[in-house]
């Protein structure tokens, strides 16, 4: 899993609220369990009319919003089913960073598991954030996980909290197998033990 440390990019405004899983990757496009390639179908049912042509005015089709690494979002963000496809294809598209108000429990711990930074912030301050990103492309917003600090266009500083052992996760890139591997030392000498004592097995 790449490391997550700093992160200045595009931040694109979604402030629909009770945006679902469903809505962030339709269960029509569910057929692998790949983690990559599920980026061209994120929002598909918001962003494709049924022929397949764009829908102009869905925010990540506008030309200034197309290269969003950062979304601000509306409350309650990522609820419905527990489909970890749902932050895969967030990741998969490019968006490294979630910020809103709330989110679903599940899709909040899946989202450090796949390299994504979910940020809950009181809604006065995601309002700060969300009128940053309607300025377009040029408003350029700063996530520092290290500092725990979110750095507006214009300079103005939101601090944010995020649990510890999460942060060292994705500053490191520590995925659940990445995180097994650090062990890795510690289950090869078990292993060895374990077979000179019961050769048999």
């Amino acid at each position: 899993m790449e490391k997550f440390e700093k992160l200045q990019g595009i931040a694109a405004p979604m402030p629909l609220v009770n945006i679902d899983t469903d809505m962030i990757i339709p269960k029509v496009f569910l057929k692998s369990i790949a983690r990559t390639g599920f980026g061209k179908n994120l929002f598909d049912e918001m962003r494709f009319n049924r022929d397949g042509t764009e829908i102009e005015d869905f925010v990540l089709n506008k030309p200034q919003y197309r290269n969003a690494e950062i979304l601000i979002a509306g409350d309650n963000f990522g609820c419905g089913s527990s489909r970890e496809h749902a932050p895969w294809a967030i990741a998969d598209f490019g968006i490294k960073c979630v910020v809103s108000t709330s989110f679903a429990d599940i899709f909040f711990n899946n989202c450090f598991k796949n390299g994504i930074l979910p940020i809950v912030l009181p809604q006065e301050q995601v309002d700060i954030l969300m009128s940053d990103a309607e300025k377009g492309a040029n408003a350029r917003i700063t996530v520092d996980l290290e500092a725990q600090e979110i750095t507006t266009s214009d300079g103005e500083t939101i601090a944010f909290d995020v649990d510890a052992f999460k942060k060292h996760c994705l500053l490191e890139g520590l995925d659940d197998i990445g995180l097994t591997l650090e062990k890795k030392a510690s289950i090869d000498a078990f292993e060895a033990k374990a077979s000179a004592a019961r050769p048999w097995v």
